[in-house]
């Protein structure tokens, strides 16, 4: 059976050339070279975004066109690879885990570390990979793949910026290998709870990461926390949720979580998780009102973030939301 899979092709270095001011997005070049990729297992339709952007140019309002793209088209197409770049795919594939919910099709991510146009490119195993798991039948979630793995996209970061291996899951096993033949680990895949509800961004929401360091950065973060514009917050605090008693960084918590403000403390470290329990160091924050974000990414706390503040509802249910893990983003927390 033919599978139907839809390529938002939206930039990044995959489809880029060389310009008299460095590497750039190229329109046309990607649909002509994915046109060799095809076999009688696919059938491969190209929407390529206008204008093509580097990944660090992503805003909310680009999550919003690829959410509303994939939603738009749920019931023509069997799958969907979004095409994007590097450098900030662990936070859309993040957005687009919580924004599809109950899709119950397979949403991949991939680009790649080199051009197509260039000889030794990643790009394209990490396009046949993509398209053999975008027609996997049983595949009902958001996911990363490059460079011969399959990564829970909420799960996934960036790692590294100079070899192929350009992401893992350090608290997550990988979903699938791709030698020879691929290797699938279904047992490890999401079941898709309840009926496909999109949500839109809020592209208004003035959502910020902090990330604590001895010295003066302490209190210049609770300063900022003091900001009216200020909607949520991720603070990426020591070990397991470890932060120094400083006087303006735990009022600035504490004044944001009083009118409202989520803070949500993480870790700095790759692998981990914020206990709040484990350490008398940790218990400021959480006097303070900052709430555990237990192994959560970085961009995976951001983008839940967003998704939550993006409809209504009050703090307390929103709290609780925090608490829980939907989509297979953090470990299992109270009411799972």
């Amino acid at each position: 059976m033919t599978r139907r899979i839809l390529v938002l092709y939206t930039g990044g270095t995959i489809g880029m050339d060389d310009t008299p001011q460095g590497l750039a997005p190229m329109p046309g070049l990607l649909p002509r070279q994915i046109e060799g990729l095809g076999d009688q297992r696919f059938a491969v339709e190209v929407l390529e975004y206008a204008p093509l952007i580097d990944s660090s140019a992503v805003t909310p309002a680009h999550w919003n066109r690829i959410i509303e793209d994939i939603a738009a088209r749920c019931d023509d197409f069997d799958g969907f690879i979004v095409v994007h770049g590097t450098d900030t795919m662990a936070y859309t594939a993040s957005v687009l885990a919580f924004a599809l919910q109950g899709l119950g099709k397979p949403v991949v991510l991939t680009g790649s570390q080199l051009p197509l146009v260039r000889a030794r490119s990643d790009g394209w195993n990490n396009l046949a990979d993509a398209l053999e798991a975008a027609a996997h039948p049983d595949l009902r979630e958001v996911v990363i793949v490059f460079d011969r793995v399959m990564l829970r996209g909420c799960r996934a970061r960036k790692v590294n910026a100079e070899g192929f291996h350009g992401f893992d899951s350090p608290n997550a096993p990988v979903l699938a290998e791709f030698g020879i033949a691929p290797r699938w680990y279904p047992e490890r895949w999401l079941t898709p709870a309840g009926p496909f509800s999109v949500r839109r961004i809020d592209e208004q929401l003035a959502i910020a990461a902090f990330f604590l360091t001895p010295g003066a950065g302490a209190g210049l973060i609770g300063q900022t926390l003091h900001s009216a514009a200020l909607s949520g917050a991720v603070l990426m605090s020591y070990g397991n949720g470890n932060t120094p008693e400083d006087a303006g960084l735990l009022d600035g918590v504490r004044e944001a979580s009083a009118r409202g403000v989520i803070v949500l403390n993480i870790t700095q470290s790759l692998v981990g998780a914020v206990e709040p329990g484990a350490y008398a160091a940790s218990q400021p924050l959480v006097l303070a009102g900052a709430l555990p974000g237990r192994d959560l990414t970085p961009e995976a706390a951001i983008a839940k973030l967003y998704w939550l503040l993006s409809a209504p509802g009050d703090a307390r249910a929103r709290q609780a939301l925090l608490a829980v893990d939907l989509i297979g983003e953090s470990r299992a927390g109270p009411g799972c």
